[in-house]
């Protein structure tokens, strides 16, 4: 394997524009908050464990991506690696009314607060000797983002929200000897927050509702660290944990359309002039893998994981009552989740690769204290893909899973009548919730 002062220009060209691309991939992950889809924690970067639906995720190391998905497996990549990923993800969250909603809320079902939603992710490796690799990535993998029509019947609870994550990921792995491996990562994170609710102005007949709006951008930084150890050549195993990252998010509270009334009761209260604090914590997680080379043609890939989504933090924003505005954030009772993924890889000829599973994550949210802004839960994953080795120094992927979240039960009862300027109850359920997700990802060995 060639050295840096033995690249053809050639070689070096290549690499600086896959340095550019790095950049647009970047600005990608960052304009995915505001195309109107996400999950809280993807799995998906659009790399082939898209097609694996994260079977295997910290024991696969077969490409750049382990320097998310498990930095301890660079040391299994030799000379220069180099990963460039893009995905695109439909989100199909429709909310139906059911028959508790208050009257005088209206009709609206909301239309589909997710739809289309671009991605992608940059990776590359570097063997600096054979016993220590560093490495680079920059993710998206972070978040979520809806937007619902302005009048729907949720509109008190949650109009628009916005939570996105872009991660930069430093790494370093070290061989101790020919059976473990250990990585570190550092995980610094720019986060940005956006969040529109409509307020109820009471006692103005015929007047438009007025809006609160917050907004932040924040950095927070985090430690992932790996471990993959190989018990023989055909099987290896993974542990990571990732830390907790705070988003220390904090936002002076900007109000529009209010009624005379309604200003002057909030500057009463110093709520214009209030900073609200809505820290949250991207959970710490700990996932353990396993890959096993049965044969020349099958592998099979697993994983269990648990995140702490106990520890999030604050998102729903709004006034409950507006003859007496006295709260405007809610700390969501959230639960803590496991993961457990189960797949295979089929060798169909000597270039290509075939690459399926399946996967489960449990509930972080309680039967219908769900928040409009987060219409998700626990979901199942089914995966498939196929890797095409062009020749030792490219190969290329395509992969598509469908995320099936089920229906999610949702009841917000207002303790005050929309009539006399309360949020009024909305009861109904987001049927039958999916996402799709299509995904290329190209690799280059130098």
């Amino acid at each position: 394997m060639m050295r840096d002062g033995q690249k053809t220009a050639g070689q070096r060209r290549v690499i600086n524009d896959l340095k550019r691309l790095a950049i647009v991939v970047s600005l990608s992950a960052f304009a995915s908050g505001h195309a109107g889809a996400g999950g809280l924690s993807l799995y998906e970067v659009g790399t082939a464990d898209v097609g694996l639906a994260s079977a295997g995720y910290g024991a696969r190391a077969q490409d750049a991506s382990t320097v998310l998905t498990n930095p301890a497996g660079m040391t299994r990549l030799t000379g220069t690696q180099v990963l460039a990923a893009a995905q695109l993800l439909y989100g199909d969250v429709d909310f139906s009314r059911g028959s508790g909603t208050s009257r005088d809320l209206g009709s609206n079902n909301g239309g589909n607060p997710i739809g289309w939603f671009p991605g992608g992710s940059f990776f590359i490796t570097q063997q600096v000797s054979p016993e220590l690799t560093l490495g680079f990535g920059t993710a998206g993998n972070f978040g979520l983002a809806v937007k619902y029509d302005s009048s729907w019947v949720g509109r008190y609870y949650g109009q628009e929200g916005t939570l996105i994550g872009m991660s930069l990921l430093p790494s370093i792995a070290y061989k101790v000897n020919d059976r473990l491996s250990l990585g570190a990562t550092v995980n610094a994170m720019f986060g940005i927050m956006k969040q529109q609710v409509a307020i109820n102005n009471p006692g103005a007949p015929g007047r438009a509702d007025g809006r609160l709006e917050l907004s932040d951008r924040e950095w927070g930084w985090g430690l992932n660290l790996g471990l993959l150890y190989e018990l023989d050549p055909a099987t290896r195993l993974g542990l990571t944990w990732n830390s907790q990252v705070k988003l220390d998010f904090s936002a002076r509270p900007d109000f529009s359309g209010l009624s005379p009334v309604l200003a002057a009761a909030l500057a009463s209260r110093g709520a214009f002039r209030a900073n609200l604090d809505l820290g949250i914590y991207v959970p710490q997680g700990v996932m353990a893998s396993a890959f096993h080379q049965v044969n020349d043609e099958w592998a099979v890939l697993g994983s269990v994981g648990w995140q702490q989504w106990s520890k999030f933090g604050k998102v729903d924003i709004g006034i409950t009552d507006t003859r007496n505005p006295a709260n405007l954030t809610t700390d969501l009772d959230f639960k803590d989740t496991w993961h457990v993924a189960l797949g295979g890889q089929y060798r169909i000829s000597q270039p290509w690769l075939l690459n399926f599973g399946v996967a489960y994550d449990s509930a972080f949210q309680s039967g219908d204290i769900q928040s409009p802004l987060l219409p998700a839960n626990s979901a199942w994953r089914f995966g498939i893909g196929v890797q095409n080795e062009v020749d030792r120094s490219f190969n290329w992927g395509l992969s598509a899973e469908y995320v099936y979240g089920g229906t999610l039960d949702l009841q917000k009862s207002g303790e005050v009548p929309v009539v006399l300027g309360g949020r009024g109850d909305v009861d109904g359920a987001y049927r039958n919730t999916g996402a799709f997700f299509m995904a290329a990802n190209f690799n280059w060995k130098f």
